[in-house]
């Protein structure tokens, strides 16, 4: 577990100041999990009881439309959060399922750990909120750019700030979150990469 926590206190440091006696409390909080690809770590209608630190890998967040078609919404990389949040919060049924994209290493934090956790180490609270203000301030420019630019447009903003991570999921995912289909994706990549 020391091996896996690290990727999390060295998040925490650039965050946040802890005291080194207080950071090695962390990880009495924590379970570590490995996760397969394609595993799921959360079920959409299931009771929401964790949230998870990706140490290593990849996992999608989506849910099921009406047709039952997956509709991607997030993905979570290394040193990112992720979970049903309002389900975690309010211990209800999920509304979203979390899958592994890749092989996945991840910590993970119930409701009831990570209260005991904020009690005993308050300057966790500093860091939560400062990294879901990150990023629910991401969330809002991804929606400003699903409104404001042309498929195209949303396309090439994508390849230019996150190429390497295009690289890693695969294109149907990518589609997906982008609100294409992937035959429109798979357009775009010939007009833009040939």
């Amino acid at each position: 577990m020391i091996n896996a926590i690290q990727p999390l206190l060295t998040h925490i440091e650039k965050i946040c100041s802890i005291d080194t006696d207080k950071t090695n409390l962390i990880g009495s909080f924590l379970e570590h999990k490995i996760c397969h690809k394609k595993d799921l770590l959360l079920t959409e209608g299931h009771r929401c009881f964790e949230k998870f630190f990706i140490v290593k890998g990849c996992v999608q967040l989506f849910y099921l439309r009406a047709n039952g078609a997956e509709q991607t919404l997030d993905f979570a990389l290394e040193n990112w959060w992720t979970s049903d949040f309002t389900a975690f919060q309010d211990s209800i049924p999920a509304q979203f399922s979390i899958r592994a994209i890749e092989d996945t290493e991840v910590l993970c934090i119930s409701a009831d750990a990570q209260r005991e956790l904020l009690k005993q180490i308050p300057e966790m609270n500093a860091y939560f909120h400062l990294v879901f203000q990150r990023a629910y301030a991401a969330s809002q420019m991804r929606l400003r750019y699903l409104y404001e630019f042309s498929k195209e447009e949303l396309y090439l903003h994508f390849l230019k700030h996150f190429g390497a991570f295009t690289q890693r999921i695969p294109q149907y995912l990518l589609a997906s979150f982008l609100g294409f289909t992937p035959e429109y994706l798979s357009e775009l990549k010939k007009k833009f990469l040939s």
